[in-house]
C-alpha cells in the first residue's frame, strides 16, 4: 500500500498573507508517469474533494507501478492557483487534474507554459491541444432528489443551496425543481446561493434560512455534511453531495448523489503511459457509471422509490430527459417549447432559472 505523506507550506514573514494548501505527495521513480491533481477543499471533506480523491486512489490502485500521484489540497480559485499548477508541472507530471471551474484560465495559462504536459479540467469549457475538460451530468441526479422531495414535502417549499452562478450548479436548481414540480405543481425551490463551495459554518447558516423560510427538504450543491447536520437536528430532510453522507445525518439524509470519478482518471492516465493521450470533451453521467445514486433512506416510500428508480433507468436508456419543454424561467417566459429536449451545448450555458425558483437571499 502507497503511504502518502503530506508537507504544510505554512506563511512565513514577507512571504504571503495566508497559508498556502497542504500538499500531499508519494515517493517517485524515474519510469513512472507523474500525476497530479489539484483539488479546491480538504480530501476529507466527505464531500466533492473527497469524491476526487478517491478516484485518484483508484487510479493508483489500478495502475500500480505506472504511476504515481501528487496532490495539493485547500487551493483557492484565484491567481494563486496557478504558481501551484506551475509548481506539478515543474516537478516532473505528465498530466494534471484540476478539479473545479475557477481553475479554468490558470489552467490554460500553465498549459501554453508546458505543451509537453497533459492537462485536464473539470466542468471547465476551455480547451487546447494539451488541455481537455470532463464533467459529470449531476443534473441527471437532482432530477432524482427533485422527484423524492416533490412527493415527500409537506409544505410545498423546498430548500436549493448553492455555491456560486455557474452552469452546472444552475442546471442543478433548474433540474431540481423542474422534477418537483412534476409531483406538485405548486412547489417552490427557495435559493440561497453563498459565494463558496466549502464553507461548513456559511452552509449551516444559508441551511437555517432556508428552513427558517418553511423548507423542509433542501439539497445543495456545496460540498461539506453541514447543511445535513442542521436537518438532523431540525427533524427534516436533506440529500448528500458528491459522496454518501447518510452517516453524518441518518435520518435526515434521504440519499445522495455520488460522484464516481475513478474510472475516467485510470482511462486518462492509461492513454498517457501508451502515448494516445488527446484533447477532448468528456461529459458523462448515469449511462456511464459517473453520477450514481446512493441507497436510499427507509423513511422513502416504496412507490417514491420506484419513481426515483424510474427516472435512473430513463437517463440510462435514453427515453427521458427532465430538460423537455414546456420549460418557462422565473418571468413566465417560454424558453423551451412543448416537446422540445435542450440540447447538451444549451445545458452547458445555462445561465436562467425556471419559474418557481425563488431567490432567498
Amino acid at each position: 500500500m502507497t503511504k502518502i505523506t503530506r508537507r504544510k507550506l505554512m506563511q512565513t514573514a514577507g512571504v504571503a498573507a495566508a497559508a498556502l494548501p497542504l500538499l500531499g505527495r508519494t515517493a517517485f521513480a524515474e519510469d513512472k508517469v507523474k500525476v497530479g491533481f489539484i483539488f479546491l477543499g480538504p480530501i476529507g471533506d466527505y464531500g466533492w474533494t473527497w469524491a476526487h480523491n478517491k478516484g485518484r486512489l483508484a487510479l493508483e490502485s489500478a495502475l500500480g507501478d505506472k504511476v504515481e500521484t501528487v496532490y495539493v489540497e485547500n487551493v483557492p480559485e484565484d491567481a494563486s492557483a496557478t504558481p501551484i499548477i506551475r509548481d506539478l508541472a515543474n516537478q516532473g507530471c505528465k498530466l494534471i487534474f484540476t478539479t473545479s471551474y475557477g481553475y479554468m484560465d490558470q489552467t490554460i495559462e500553465v498549459a501554453k507554459e508546458f505543451p509537453d504536459v497533459m492537462f485536464e479540467h473539470c466542468t471547465g469549457f476551455k480547451r487546447a491541444d494539451n488541455v481537455a475538460t470532463y464533467n459529470s451530468k449531476f443534473h441527471e441526479g437532482r432530477a432524482v432528489l427533485g422527484t423524492i422531495a416533490g412527493k415527500m414535502s409537506k409544505t410545498g417549499t423546498l430548500g436549493y443551496l448553492g455555491s456560486f452562478k455557474v452552469p452546472e450548479v444552475v442546471l442543478g436548481v433548474n433540474s431540481f425543481a423542474l422534477a418537483a414540480q412534476k409531483q406538485n405543481p405548486d412547489a417552490k425551490v427557495k435559493l440561497v446561493m453563498i459565494d463558496s463551495w466549502f464553507d461548513p459554518p456559511k452552509e449551516a447558516a444559508a441551511t437555517e434560512t432556508l428552513v427558517n423560510l418553511g423548507c423542509d427538504v433542501v439539497t445543495t450543491h456545496t460540498d461539506s455534511p453541514g447543511p445535513l447536520q442542521i436537518l438532523e437536528q431540525r427533524g427534516l430532510y436533506g440529500f448528500g453531495q458528491g459522496a454518501d453522507m447518510s452517516a453524518f445525518a441518518p435520518n435526515a439524509h434521504l440519499t445522495a448523489i455520488e460522484d464516481i470519478w475513478g474510472p475516467y482518471y485510470i482511462e486518462r492516465a492509461q492513454a498517457i503511459v501508451d502515448g494516445t493521450w488527446k484533447s477532448a470533451d468528456t461529459w458523462d453521467g448515469m449511462k456511464e457509471g459517473t453520477v450514481v445514486i446512493s441507497p436510499y433512506n427507509p423513511v422513502v416510500p416504496e412507490d417514491v422509490q420506484k419513481m426515483a428508480d424510474e427516472i435512473q433507468a430513463g437517463y440510462k436508456d435514453g427515453t427521458y430527459d427532465i430538460f423537455t419543454g414546456p420549460i418557462y424561467d422565473q418571468d413566465g417566459t417560454l424558453k423551451v417549447k412543448d416537446g422540445e429536449v435542450m440540447t447538451l451545448e444549451q445545458l452547458a450555458t445555462i445561465d436562467w432559472f425556471v419559474k418557481g425558483v425563488e431567490s432567498a437571499a
